[in-house]
């Protein structure tokens, strides 16, 4: 007897679904909040040795605050979006 596919490679993987626009948005303005966050509390400011850091702190800045929204570990996200959905009636 040959054994089925699931039973040879487990259970099939979901299938993918449609990014949603709004969570995007949600995710963009975490980031951008995060960024603004790190800009204004100079967490990221430059060594003082002037070592040419401070040419490179915004894209640092920035790599962070869209791991940190990605991450999905705030929940700010996920209350960004539910006030999305409710003001354009989603």
């Amino acid at each position: 007897m040959i054994p089925d596919s699931t039973a040879l490679f487990g259970a099939p993987a979901p299938l993918a679904t449609p990014p949603d626009p709004l969570r995007n948005k949600a995710v963009q303005l975490e980031a951008f909040l995060f960024e603004e966050l790190l800009r204004v509390s100079g967490v990221a400011s430059p060594s003082p040795s002037g070592g040419g850091d401070s040419q490179f702190e915004s894209f640092l800045r920035r790599a962070h605050a869209e791991a940190v929204a990605g991450s999905g570990q705030t929940g700010l996200t996920e209350a960004i979006y539910r006030a999305l959905a409710r003001s354009t009636g989603g």
